[in-house]
């Protein structure tokens, strides 16, 4: 065992030095992920005890993001990319300040802190991306997203059942409110520490500074589209989990313990699934995270009682990571082809990808709010997920003809590679 452990560390030290202090980045700021994803939900359900609340809250999010997108690459000309990065980092603390401050959660103030956290991400995730893929290539991409996702995985055992028990050791209502500041205070301290981080990698900015654009090629629409998949169940489905166990199972504690139970199974298959699969095992990955978040929904559907939801926070546990594993890889390497093909830098369609999940999160937050003002909450809360992952299956079919199309106009490796070379030394020269 102990021989195998230090094989897997001997194998992350060979990377690049970008490639760890990345991955050391995101480690420290996944401990805050838990916390902006699931407890500021929970926050609000517990002051005004209104989904519709939460999801008003994600949308403005969602609509920070894209906006964010497009500012990040006009003052990438003018600020170094780890400045931006850490900035946004820094920033999700700020929306909690918002949020927490804020003496009655009116629609105002959600939007505020909201619009806040979606300029967070926006510039967390723009240079992130952009990041990822000038630092990876086909071959090591599925090691990188699974040593991530297995990182996540793990904080995901810890952080929500430690914060779960944290507040649920309060008594009264002002106790549980002081202890969303405590955590809003650690969040802060954490988001720093990950900036400081971030600055010991030799990161440059991208070279090409035109990144709006309106034509592309026919296969970066084929992932648009996959993108809009995804975003469908993104609008409401990082809220869905506080929402579910608020209203089936309870608190706080209750959320914390159900999100971390099973995660450490999941971590070990997700990082084994990263380091030894192949390109060519995308498909079957991003197929068997469709089919699990398929089952876990329409069985909350079908029962919508305390054990369906239990069975679905654990399948969901599996299903996402499974999902992202085979996503971001297949993103990325239909970026490096049709940057190629048309002569562009990477960053422009990274920005114009926001755009397909920005089309797809509307709709999958539409979907729950009109359920939830047209019918019920309940209704919604039962059957909005079901509905999204029924249809999201239809990404099966779009990644396999994304995948089939992609090998067929790919240019050699070493056609792709080289001006990545190319661009990096010209980045050095600056």
């Amino acid at each position: 065992m102990l021989k195998k452990l230090s094989s897997e560390f001997s194998h992350f030290r060979s990377q690049s030095h970008n490639f760890k202090i990345l991955v050391l980045t995101n480690m420290v700021y996944a401990l805050v992920q838990p916390v902006i994803d699931i407890f500021v939900a929970a926050y609000i359900m517990r002051n005004s005890d209104d989904t519709s609340k939460v999801v008003i809250y994600q949308l403005a999010i969602y609509t920070g993001i894209p906006l964010t997108f497009l500012l990040n690459g006009f003052l990438l000309k003018y600020f170094n990319i780890r400045k931006l990065y850490s900035t946004g980092m820094m920033l999700s603390g700020v929306s909690m300040v918002i949020m927490m401050s804020l003496k009655t959660l009116d629609l105002t103030g959600i939007a505020i802190a909201g619009i806040t956290m979606g300029l967070s991400f926006g510039l967390y995730w723009a240079n992130r991306d952009y990041l990822a893929i000038s630092i990876t290539n086909d071959e090591n991409r599925n090691y990188y997203y699974g040593l991530e996702t297995f990182i996540y995985t793990i904080i995901a055992i810890a952080v929500p059942a430690t914060i779960g028990w944290f507040i649920q050791s309060k008594t009264g209502e002002s106790e549980k409110h002081n202890a969303y500041l405590i955590i809003t205070g650690v969040v802060f301290i954490i988001t720093m520490i990950a900036s400081m981080v971030c600055f010991r990698g030799k990161f440059e900015n991208p070279v090409q500074k035109k990144y709006i654009f309106f034509k592309f090629h026919p296969l970066w629409y084929k992932l648009l589209s996959l993108a809009m998949f995804k975003g469908l169940a993104q609008g409401f489905l990082v809220t869905a989990p506080a929402m579910l166990i608020f209203k089936i199972l309870g608190e706080e504690g209750a959320l914390g313990n159900a999100q971390s139970i099973g995660a450490i199974l999941a971590a070990i298959i997700i990082y084994f699934i990263g380091r030894f699969s192949k390109p060519s095992d995308r498909i079957k990955t991003f197929s068997a995270g469709l089919i699990l978040f398929a089952l876990g929904a329409c069985l909350n559907g079908a029962l919508f009682d305390q054990t369906s939801v239990i069975i679905f926070l654990l399948l969901l546990l599996i299903a996402k990571p499974l999902m992202d594993l085979a996503y971001y890889p297949i993103q990325l390497r239909v970026i490096d082809i049709v940057s190629h093909i048309e002569k562009r830098g990477e960053f422009a369609y990274i920005l114009n990808h926001e755009s397909g999940l920005y089309l797809g999160r509307l709709l999958g937050a539409g979907t729950f709010l009109v359920l939830y003002f047209v019918i019920s909450e309940d209704f919604a809360l039962r059957y909005a997920i079901g509905i999204i992952a029924l249809l999201q299956l239809c990404s099966i079919f779009i990644s396999k003809k994304i995948i089939a199309q992609g090998n067929s106009i790919a240019p050699e490796k070493n056609d792709i590679e080289e001006p990545k070379v190319l661009e990096e030394t010209a980045a050095n020269l600056v």
